[in-house]
């Protein structure tokens, strides 16, 4: 991933196809040393293509990729009415456990 985001940086900085060279320029300039391997397959698989239609095909394919979001929501609808129930009395044990670790004493320990 840092690859490619020097990769995308130069991109934005009008630097249409960056070279190995440039990409381990702007992550040394971080404190990152560059993976020459991953570096060298991400280069050779960028190769001769535009970037923004590389995004702009796997925004689409992301958009066809089923979230999971309605089976979600059905399932907690569903179990909104027992499953409310169930989950106050964890709600409480939290709050009080948070009580009993305060500091009661004002900061000062008996060991302090």
């Amino acid at each position: 991933m840092k690859h490619l985001a020097a990769y995308l940086l130069l991109g934005l900085a009008g630097n249409a196809s960056p070279s190995a060279d440039d990409i381990k320029g702007v992550l040394s300039s971080v404190g990152i040393e560059a993976d020459g391997e991953r570096l060298e397959k991400l280069l050779s698989e960028l190769e001769g293509k535009d970037i923004n239609q590389l995004i702009a095909d796997g925004s689409a394919k992301l958009a066809s990729v089923p979230s999971g979001g309605a089976a979600a929501g059905a399932a907690a609808g569903g179990a909104a009415a027992g499953g409310a129930a169930a989950e106050a009395p964890k709600e409480e044990e939290k709050k009080e456990e948070e009580k009993e670790e305060s500091d009661e004493d004002m900061g000062f320990g008996l060991f302090d």
